[in-house]
């Protein structure tokens, strides 16, 4: 699928992009294999693994996805596009409102005119749990991203590119995930949580991209692909990472959900279930969504039917996630 393709992927230098990177140079050979992102020091110190001496195929982009002109010019060529460049921080979106703004929802419509315009053949975009009933700002601009994405279908008009996004829940160990928090907390001897009952879904890095590449093999345009992943409470989490810290409750902060809901009830008229994964399908032509399960199968969901971690029928055990967390032994990595 991604042999001899030139591929761009944006905010290429975060967690997912390298872990994309690592994956992608070890399977593929691709033409060309594009990391797009804004820090030169991040691309600097990525470069010392990925070096172009070493990958022939490999370039680094600097670039902001706010900068229509420079999009253009970078997608010259591209083939695939993975967009992954966001800025994801609840607390710091809900201070800096207008900068979450342009870069999740702006940066995206330059993305996909770009896109367009270059005759990119397949752009696939990475959103969040946090989209599905946003409660706070990176959720809402997350979810406009997505309906973005989604609608941009309908304008490629006879350009071809498809657009289709991919909704996940929290990744373990990525940049700002609770798991590194609770890690270095847990020498104080305390954790905080902000709640007892609080659930979440989880996924690791290496699945999420697994998901995302095979999404863009079976993408037809203007899905919101959504894995079957297990859930866990938070205080469980605790008892996987630092069983001998003691817990402090410390209340839900602002813009936090008490459950995380991948598909509302709203969307699930929409949604399609498969063995390992839900496909959300465009709202705006029925005759799609009828061909779509012509062509593609899958079970329509009820119309009742809700996808969250608090009803998930698969929960991660404290020694599983410890497991995918990389804790061999639990006390040896406190005491390292």
């Amino acid at each position: 699928m991604l042999n001899d393709k030139t591929i761009l992927v944006t905010g290429g230098t975060g967690s997912f992009g390298k872990k994309l990177t690592e994956i992608i140079l070890s399977r593929y050979n691709p033409h060309k294999y594009i990391i797009y992102s804004r820090d030169e020091l991040k691309q600097y110190e990525m470069k010392q693994r990925y070096s172009e001496e070493k990958y022939h195929n490999i370039r680094y982009f600097i670039g902001d996805v706010r900068d229509r002109d420079r999009l253009y010019r970078a997608f010259d060529g591209v083939d695939i596009v993975i967009h992954a460049a966001s800025l994801k921080q609840v607390p710091t979106a809900e201070y800096n409102p207008f900068e979450a703004i342009k870069t999740n929802i702006l940066g995206a419509a330059n993305i996909i005119d770009a896109a367009i315009d270059r005759n990119i053949n397949a752009v696939i975009a990475l959103s969040t749990d946090k989209a599905a009933n946003p409660i706070n700002l990176y959720g809402a601009t997350k979810l406009c991203s997505d309906k973005l994405f989604t609608a941009a279908n309908n304008y490629a008009g006879q350009r071809g590119t498809r657009f289709s996004v991919v909704r996940y829940g929290n990744v373990v160990g990525s940049r700002g995930s609770v798991i590194p928090f609770f890690l270095e907390t847990r020498k104080t001897g305390i954790l905080p949580i902000t709640d007892l009952r609080m659930t979440r879904f989880w996924i690791t890095l290496e699945q999420g991209v697994n998901f995302v590449l095979a999404c863009l093999d079976r993408m037809k345009g203007g899905e919101i692909f959504v894995p079957k992943i297990p859930s866990m409470k938070v205080v469980d989490l605790a008892q996987a990472l630092a069983p001998k810290c003691e817990i402090k409750t410390i209340g839900i902060r602002p813009g936090e959900k008490l459950h995380e809901v991948m598909i509302p009830e709203d969307d699930a008229r929409n949604t399609l279930e498969y063995d390992d994964y839900f496909a959300i399908l465009p709202t705006y032509i029925d005759e799609y969504r009828q061909k779509y399960m012509n062509e593609n199968g899958g079970k329509p969901c009820s119309e009742d039917f809700r996808y969250s971690s608090d009803n998930n029928n698969q929960w991660l055990s404290v020694k599983e996630m410890q497991k995918m967390a990389g804790l061999t032994d639990v006390g040896e990595e406190e005491n390292a």
